[in-house]
């Protein structure tokens, strides 16, 4: 059984597949009342699923007529957005922002689920067995190499 977040994750996203536009704006309190909850928990589900590393951009405006705006990043040249995203990870990335990195290649179908394990299992922290900041920094060169690979 999927928990609301899940629920509430889905749902954006098909709305999102179903624009042309590949944005849509929504009203914190009109999507909490649809799933029965509060609004921090839409925010919470925004502020963790809709993330740069997982391919979204969130625009927010506060007020009476205010909204919050989720674009998704769409990149036809996959090369470039392999660029992108290594430029994102360098000098260093943290364990969370690269499982979401990971997740949004598999999105992408630019790898497999395979591939998406076996990189989780390089980069993890019980692996990369080094203190912070140098940990995130090793995590970063990983990533690039495994990155620069998938390239060509």
């Amino acid at each position: 059984m999927s928990n609301i977040t899940d629920v509430i994750e889905t749902y954006l996203k098909k709305v999102i597949q179903n624009t042309n536009h590949k944005a849509i704006e929504i009203k914190r309190s009109e999507i909490a009342d649809r799933f029965e909850c509060v609004p921090s928990q839409i925010n919470y589900v925004i502020n963790t699923r809709f993330t740069v590393e997982r391919g979204y951009l969130v625009e927010s405006k506060r007020g009476g007529g205010g909204y919050i705006r989720i674009t998704r990043i769409t990149n036809e040249d996959k090369a470039k957005l392999i660029d992108e995203i290594i430029e994102m990870i360098q000098p260093s990335v943290t364990q969370q922002a690269t499982i979401d990195i990971l997740e949004r290649l598999l999105e992408e179908e630019i790898i497999t689920k395979r591939e998406a394990r076996i990189m989780v299992s390089a980069i993890d922290r019980s692996t990369l067995a080094f203190q912070l900041p140098v940990r995130d920094e090793i995590r970063s060169r990983i990533m690039t190499a495994m990155l620069t690979a998938l390239k060509y």
